[in-house]
């Protein structure tokens, strides 16, 4: 399986975890808020610190964002473009984004693909301070009662990257056994997801959220993203027992690639390792 150097030493737990509750919603960003505000203000409205998000079409303006990049000075395996600020309004195709805390404050890390006003297809980072609103949009959420993601500093890639941690329950309503979980580079994110369910008695799990990197990418469809720096969201997934009756993943993804390439699909199991990290949530389905 592919396989990138990271500048430290692999950590001996793959998958950071944290068992928690939670509970699926929908709700709209309002106009003219950031976007960060938005989210955190829809998760609040129903009793939630924070959870993950996926959604489709959108309107964002003003807007900023970067894209995956080679690292130019070694101290990390890849790295981030300069910042892309388009004018006008950017009209979103789809995105995942995980919301929680950095530094204290809430923080978000998105991922997506949109079209810019003057009508180039593009994708990757938003960045939290100076991205907005411009129309009203429906998201799928789902809120976390018991766990949050973190922005904390990872030796091992050199970057500070969302994580779970335990978190205080706010007494939110949750229904739905969950998983808050990070996946750490070169490991098949199929393949260690499978695993994790297996291994915690998991017979089904709808996936939610879903934000991070992948070694390029290989599709079920034939198609195969080289470069190996990407920047993914996941927007659909679930594991679930194949035709042999052993779990497998079933994992939807739209991505940028440092090139700029765009690509969609669902993943190979087996040939698709994580690049520097994987966020998500788990809600177990029985």
């Amino acid at each position: 399986m592919r396989s990138i150097k990271q500048p430290g030493a692999a950590i001996a737990e793959r998958i950071q975890w944290v068992e928690a509750r939670g509970r699926a919603f929908g709700f709209t960003l309002q106009a003219g808020l950031p976007l960060l505000e938005a989210a955190r203000r829809g998760f609040a409205a129903e009793g939630f610190s924070g959870g993950v998000v996926n959604f489709r079409h959108g309107a964002l303006g003003p807007f900023a964002y970067v894209m995956p990049a080679l690292s130019k000075t070694g101290e990390n395996a890849a790295f981030y473009s300069d910042t892309y600020r388009p004018g006008g309004v950017t009209r979103t195709k789809l995105g995942s984004m995980t919301l929680g805390t950095r530094d204290g404050a809430p923080f978000f890390h998105c991922h997506g693909l949109w079209t810019e006003a003057g009508g180039k297809a593009s994708g990757g980072h938003m960045l939290p301070d100076e991205t907005v609103v411009a129309e009203p949009f429906e998201v799928e959420a789902f809120g976390l009662d018991g766990a949050m993601f973190t922005a904390e500093p990872d030796p091992e890639t050199n970057f500070k990257l969302f994580g779970p941690v335990a978190a205080a329950r706010t007494g939110a309503r949750a229904t739905s056994r969950a998983f808050a979980l990070r996946l750490r580079p070169n490991q098949d994110f199929a393949g260690c997801l499978e695993d994790f369910c297996r291994a915690h008695g998991v017979a089904r799990a709808k996936i939610h959220g879903g934000v991070g990197s992948t070694i390029g990418a290989r599709f079920t469809h034939g198609g195969v993203t080289e470069p190996f720096a990407t920047e993914l969201a996941v927007t659909a997934g679930l594991i679930a027992p194949g035709p042999s009756g052993a779990l497998e993943a079933a994992l939807d993804v739209a991505l940028v690639d440092y090139t700029g390439g765009l690509a969609e699909g669902r993943l190979v199991r087996g040939d698709n390792p994580v690049l520097m990290t994987m966020e998500l949530v788990l809600e177990a389905l029985d």
